[in-house]
């Protein structure tokens, strides 16, 4: 929370349940195609972290894999299940466009990812060292998608990818959601929110043999567009000006909260400093280097209330750009955003 007090997540209500394109079946389905390099991740209580937080804690380490994030569940779905010999094409923060090169690589498509200027140069790094052509664009994010979106259509063989919006990424997603209810009853799965794939796949994985366990989005305070949409319905654009750049985003996608709606719970906002304590929370419990989109989670628990006493946090990526590693190593340094 921006103002410095701690919300209760028992005083947000639920959200009706509306009809949603994702289907458990197939998720079920995915967990037998996707690459095994992403299944089975992690997932235990650590006792250290779960005394500090005064509940049990089960962590869902997504970051335990060659790209160092949950994206490669639902990019190898996506691209398993296309013909091989075409180029996939993407407009990404990072972590997608490095899902996807590493997919179209081992799936046999070419692939193109468009990346803002100010994206993590590391992160350009690895998609380039994967093979794939990455197209640096000087804008804002709808600047962005429309560059991939004519690049795309330009020719037959092009597919255009969008996260968020193609439902085999969310259910390849939903994988996650599997494995958690392996772990044993939960009052809560807790998981950031930037395109919505990754949320609406483990509800729907959830919902159908857990109905009881609550799924609850995580928003930057300085992002708040898709817990704004969920609220009211409908896509509601707005602002974002956060250092989880997995989570900025500011134009939702309408088949995204729809399927939100169906399968989410609740949605809280987390500060900027919560999402800072998280990393370095995770660094000295965990051992895990997390960007601040990956501990979206755990920043949720610092500045929220009633999750309840048996709660799962999903930990999304450790792609840290080099300007996170001081936050990490110096607690002088703090972001500008209060708690």
């Amino acid at each position: 929370m921006s103002n410095g007090a701690r919300a209760d997540l028992r005083t947000v209500d639920s959200m009706p349940t509306e009809g949603s394109d994702l289907d458990p079946e197939r998720i079920a389905v995915a967990a037998t195609v996707i690459d095994p390099v992403f299944l089975h991740s992690p997932q235990y209580v650590d006792a250290t972290l779960s005394h500090h937080m005064g509940r049990r804690v089960l962590v869902k380490d997504e970051t335990r894999n060659p790209l160092r994030s949950f994206k490669g569940r639902g990019a190898d779905h996506l691209a398993g299940a296309i013909a091989p010999g075409h180029r996939l094409v993407c407009a990404s923060s990072g972590n997608f466009g490095h899902a996807l090169a590493y997919a179209s690589r081992s799936r046999g498509h070419r692939c193109t990812v468009f990346l803002g200027t100010d994206s993590n140069p590391i992160a350009q790094e690895r998609i380039r060292g994967l093979g794939a052509e990455v197209r640096l664009v000087a804008g804002d994010d709808a600047t962005i998608k429309e560059e991939s979106r004519c690049y795309a259509a330009a020719e037959a063989e092009r597919i255009l990818v969008r996260d968020g919006h193609d439902v085999a990424i969310a259910e390849g997603a939903g994988t996650i959601g599997l494995e958690l209810l392996e772990a044993g009853p939960l009052d809560a799965v807790i998981v950031p929110v930037g395109d919505g794939s990754l949320i609406s796949g483990i509800g729907c994985a959830i919902k159908r043999d857990a109905p009881a366990t609550r799924v609850i989005g995580v928003c930057p305070a300085s992002a708040p567009s898709m817990a704004t949409s969920w609220h009211r319905g409908v896509p509601t654009p707005a602002a974002a000006s956060t250092m989880a750049a997995g989570l900025a985003t500011v134009d939702p996608i309408a088949c995204s909260i729809r399927r939100l709606r169906a399968f989410v719970d609740a949605m809280v906002l987390v500060s900027e400093s919560a999402l800072v304590e998280a990393m370095r929370l995770a660094a000295t419990t965990l051992g895990a280097m997390l960007e601040p989109s990956g501990a979206a989670s755990l920043a949720a628990l610092l500045d929220h209330d009633g999750a309840g006493d048996r709660v799962a946090v999903v930990l999304t990526g450790s792609l840290l750009r080099p300007e996170h590693l001081p936050l990490l190593l110096d607690p002088a340094n703090e972001t500008t955003g209060g708690r």
